[in-house]
């Protein structure tokens, strides 16, 4: 089994959080993907303090797919450097993570 992946980004509106979550799942770069409701985000963009409502969006995939995923998410993003940021799950319920797999295999 491959190990998993938990790959978050932000955009700035529900609509495109679930666009970016509806293709990746399409796809079959990822088994599932959550978006949370806004949070604010406040960073530095171009030497100026910015704030921002975002959608967050957590998506379940597999390490095997992460590269795919990485591509699909610069290319169909609307950000200039959106976040990409992917963390290994060091555990989790062995169905769970079997159905990752499952549902990321490529067909």
């Amino acid at each position: 089994m491959a190990l998993a992946l938990t790959v978050l980004t932000t955009t700035d509106s529900a609509a495109r959080a679930e666009e970016l979550a509806r293709g990746a799942v399409e796809a079959r770069l990822a088994a599932c993907a959550q978006i949370s409701s806004p949070v604010t985000s406040v960073y530095r963009w171009q030497d100026t303090i910015e704030t921002a409502q975002e959608w967050q969006i957590l998506f379940k995939t597999s390490e095997e797919r992460y590269p795919e995923l990485e591509a699909h998410l610069r290319a169909a993003h609307d950000y200039e450097t959106p976040e990409i940021i992917a963390t290994p799950v060091v555990a989790g319920s062995a169905a769970y993570l079997s159905w990752i797999d499952a549902e990321t295999s490529a067909r």
